[in-house]
């Protein structure tokens, strides 16, 4: 029914599952039973962001054995750079100039995702940024047009691997489509101005490369270009994605994208945003309910195609078809596998080791102070992150561990051979403000070392979406601390 094919165009925020619920503004929040209920009236066909087999199956069986046509949901989620085992940032990891690395780490993310009962993932964020004050330069692979083409394919077969049926293959979804990097002045959802060269040769070729690699869905991106918003644009999302480039997947909106049409100013009201959006070429509204509640009377009135209605629709079943669901719709919602997860993730340790170890960038090494010795050589450890275990993941960790990061002050201990005298931990500030007396302990305790070494940097959350930056700078009271400390004249 169109009722049916409405719900088969929609996601929801899966509360049936544990979630975490500070990754988006709650919009449109369903109880676990009124999302239950929802599934059982086929007025939902995907669902995202929950975790775990035992619910997830459930769900499953209620979606096979309760409705009317048995279609299989399909699980979706943010899952960044690491699930449980938590990887260096996409920015660091382009920072090694080794897709090869990319392609490892997602590797090893589609495993324990797929283990947790999650099909797909909204990643990789293949848009190129050259405003370092956008908050979402984190999750991409920089400014350089062919180095991030060259990560965001390492990314999707990693994700997705060798078979989309596998049980460990993970449906990628390049994101945000397009041109969301380029952003004025940085700021997050802002408009962008820009020419149709500068969108072909810049912002376009990742997208390509990743379809051409495999990807088969795509997310559309919150911003406008040149006044019309990428959720909005049939251009960008049917005459160069479909006609021109011959894309056969479908396309999602990011979180209440086709909704926000309206505050644009693009939509009239929320009928009028998914006529919009639909009509453009976004098969999938993304939890603001905006297409099953509206698509149904937009069709009997003649406003949107019957025929655009079923091919959206088909797009979905393909991919759904694709990755094996009708054969197989309990994939990913294996019990064993979800009770090999903590094996599975110690497994990963030493990847996420290797992949720290060639994201970081050494400036220079002056007067050889690197590598510092296990003994024979006092260290003073100084700065708000010297024992920190908050701020280690970097933003965009939805499920990651926190208490199986490594502070720097225990990994240095573990390293040296008399830790208890020769290294000396002081706070020196906060990440933001100054510490009664900080600063002077810092400055005695880098007088009475051979070496200092200063933690200092931003908190994971002055990065990630709606985090962008007037400046990028270390906060004033790290600033003053390092002016304190640099002035002892130790190395």
């Amino acid at each position: 029914t169109l009722e049916e094919k409405a719900g088969q165009l929609t996601i929801l925020a899966d509360t049936i599952r544990p979630c975490n619920p500070d990754i988006n503004p709650e919009v449109n929040h369903r109880q676990a039973n009124e999302m239950v209920e929802q599934i059982r009236l086929s007025r939902v066909g995907s669902i995202f962001n929950g975790v775990g087999v035992k619910e997830g199956r459930e769900a499953q069986r209620i979606a096979l054995e309760e409705t009317r046509l048995g279609i299989p949901l399909i699980y979706g989620s943010d899952v960044i750079h690491g699930m449980w085992t938590v990887f260096p940032i996409p920015l660091a990891e382009a920072s090694s100039w080794e897709p090869l690395l990319a392609q490892r780490t997602a590797r090893a993310t589609a495993l324990e995702t797929t283990s947790s009962g999650i099909h797909w993932t909204f990643a990789p964020m293949v848009d190129v940024a050259r405003d370092q004050r956008w908050g979402r330069v984190a999750e991409g692979s920089g400014e350089d047009v062919f180095l991030g083409q060259q990560f965001a394919v390492a990314r999707v077969k990693g994700f997705q691997g060798e078979e989309l049926t596998a049980e460990d293959s993970l449906l990628a979804t390049p994101k945000h489509f397009a041109a969301y990097g380029g952003v004025s002045a940085g700021m997050e959802y802002n408009f962008v101005e820009l020419s149709d060269a500068a969108l072909r040769d810049i912002h376009l070729p990742a997208f390509k490369a990743t379809l051409e690699a495999g990807a088969l869905t795509l997310m559309s991106a919150f911003n406008d270009i040149a006044g019309v918003p990428a959720t909005g644009n049939r251009w960008l999302m049917t005459d160069i994605l479909r006609k021109e480039w011959g894309f056969k997947g479908f396309v999602v909106s990011d979180y209440t994208a086709d909704e926000e049409l309206i505050h644009h100013g693009f939509a009239a009201d929320g009928r009028d945003a998914a006529r919009l959006a639909f009509t453009a070429g976004v098969d999938m509204s993304m939890q603001s309910g905006l297409y099953v509640e509206h698509l149904p009377d937009l069709v009997s009135k003649g406003q949107v195609g019957m025929e655009e209605v079923d091919e959206g629709v088909r797009r979905i079943l393909r991919v759904k078809k694709a990755i094996g669901l009708f054969e197989n719709p309990y994939k990913c919602l294996d019990l064993e596998r979800e009770k090999s997860l903590k094996k599975l993730t110690l497994e990963h340790d030493d990847l996420a080791r290797d992949a720290a170890r060639r994201s970081m960038v050494l400036l220079k090494n002056d007067g050889d102070v690197l590598p510092l010795k296990k003994s024979g050589q006092t260290i003073a450890l100084i700065g708000p992150f010297a024992a920190d275990q908050e701020n280690l993941q970097g933003c965009w960790t939805v499920y990651g561990d926190k208490a199986r990061a490594v502070p720097l002050d225990v990994g240095l201990k573990q390293a040296m051979q008399r830790p208890e005298q020769d290294l000396e931990v002081v706070q020196g500030c906060k990440i933001e403000s100054a510490t009664e007396s900080g600063i002077e302990e810092a400055v005695m305790a880098a007088r009475r070392a051979d070496v200092v070494l200063l933690a200092l940097g931003e908190a994971e959350d002055f990065s990630g979406e709606s985090q962008s930056r007037t400046q990028i700078v270390v906060p004033a009271a790290q600033q003053r601390l390092a002016e304190a400390v640099a002035a002892t004249g130790k190395a």
